[in-house]
């Protein structure tokens, strides 16, 4: 430790509270009473997000007590998740805001500069010491009897003055280089969708255009129990990743069954999510072990000769997901059922070798742009892992201003 610092534990140099407890009943759809939830503590960037607000009635008195301030630390301290356990964010202006009865607020004291004390609870000493605490247990909430044994290294003003100064021009230009990597992610993504939609909609010579009823049938997927052992792999729609492709990892299984034989999955076959948050989302499968496909999955089975791989590309342009989103239902929870399906209107080539030569055309651009998301992911990575060495020196007392230009 630096010459001169102190350890201090947080309970030390901060003061806690709990936040607001209230009723279901409490809650409107708006007033002047707006509460802050873990939801609104964003769990990459530590900042607050007022995208989705919780009110409460008006004749609800909030104490004082239970709003945040200015310089003040909001952390989670109950949630479903144990990733959301211990998240920290920083109110820089104040707000008005009253904050709810699964979170806690932290009022640094005096000798420690509420920015200092930000910058450390984001570093992987603290996600560490939050880890331990639930560590091997079903845990997922943090007790302020916890919270106040995380040490703090405390040096003068001056110094900490200092250290949130370097940190915060670090980390500007750290986020400023994070900001156009991921617009360039964004690109490579939009470049390739773009590339697809533009021969979708151009259609070539030798191309028809028919909707699904015309060319498909469909067929609803099998209800059955799960377990994490069994005969078949349970494809459910939670195994479709955002990409269309099958995820390897939380597989569910059932049991063989006569009835279960007949929704078995071949490889190459289109399983579509028909609810949900990956609602109108398609698979083409490709698996290792033998399935069968839950039931809020639709398999599309077309009538004539065809290759599937092409219409899984279709489903990756923005002609299917208009088609997806206008022709769904429910708002809260999208449903895309077999009905809706029927009416999509899909355009290709008769030919299968015209198929065939423009699968293998989107398989190259497929490769490339997935190389250039590799790299821009790397990119991103290496900026994480700098801002991660940059916190460990500034809390171990080795960040000067000589040093951080190294950095």
């Amino acid at each position: 430790m630096k010459k001169g610092w102190e350890i201090k534990s947080l309970g030390e140099v901060a003061e806690f509270e709990r936040g607001l407890t209230y009723s279901k009943n409490d809650e409107v759809e708006f007033s002047s009473n707006v509460v802050l939830r873990s939801n609104n503590v964003d769990l990459i960037g530590s900042k607050l997000d007022f995208t989705e607000l919780k009110y409460i009635h008006d004749k609800i008195k909030i104490p004082a007590s239970k709003k945040v301030s200015k310089g003040s630390l909001i952390i989670c301290t109950a949630n479903g998740s144990k990733s959301h356990l211990g998240k920290v964010a920083l109110i820089e202006d104040d707000c008005d805001y009253a904050f709810g009865g699964f979170m806690g607020l932290i009022r640094p004291k005096k000798e420690i500069i509420s920015k200092y004390l930000f910058y450390l609870m984001i570093s992987d000493t603290y996600k560490t010491f939050i880890s331990e605490l639930s560590d091997g247990a079903n845990i997922n909430n943090l007790k302020f009897s916890q919270l106040t044994e995380f040490e703090i290294p405390v040096p003068s003003i001056p110094i900490q003055q200092q250290i949130v100064s370097i940190l915060d021009e670090a980390f500007t230009a750290i986020n400023k280089a994070k900001i156009n990597l991921q617009r360039n992610l964004q690109n490579a993504k939009e470049l390739f969708r773009s590339e697809l939609n533009g021969i979708f909609t151009s259609k070539g010579e030798g191309w028809v255009e028919k909707s699904l009823e015309e060319i498909c049938d469909i067929e609803y997927g099998y209800t059955d129990k799960s377990t994490h052992k069994g005969d078949y792999r349970y494809v459910r729609i939670t195994d479709i990743d955002k990409n269309g492709e099958l995820i390897l990892e939380d597989k569910k299984y059932i049991n063989h069954s006569k009835e279960a034989e007949a929704f078995l999955i071949n490889d190459n076959d289109l399983l579509m999510a028909r609810t949900g948050a990956t609602f109108a989302k398609v698979l083409l499968f490709n698996g290792d072990e033998p399935s069968v496909f839950a039931s809020y999955l639709i398999r599309i089975k077309f009538k004539e000769k065809f290759e599937n791989k092409l219409y899984w590309y279709f489903t990756k342009t923005p002609n299917y997901w208009e088609q997806a989103n206008s022709l769904s239902s429910g708002a809260a929870q999208p449903h895309f059922n077999g009905a809706a399906l029927k009416q999509v209107i899909f355009s290709y080539p008769k030919s299968i070798i015209e198929q065939k030569l423009l699968i293998e055309k989107f398989d190259t651009l497929s490769t490339e742009t997935k190389n250039l998301e590799n790299i821009y992911q790397k990119k991103l990575n290496l900026l994480e892992d700098l801002k991660k060495s940059i916190l460990q020196k500034a809390f171990r007392g080795e960040l000067t201003k000589k040093e951080k230009n190294k950095s």
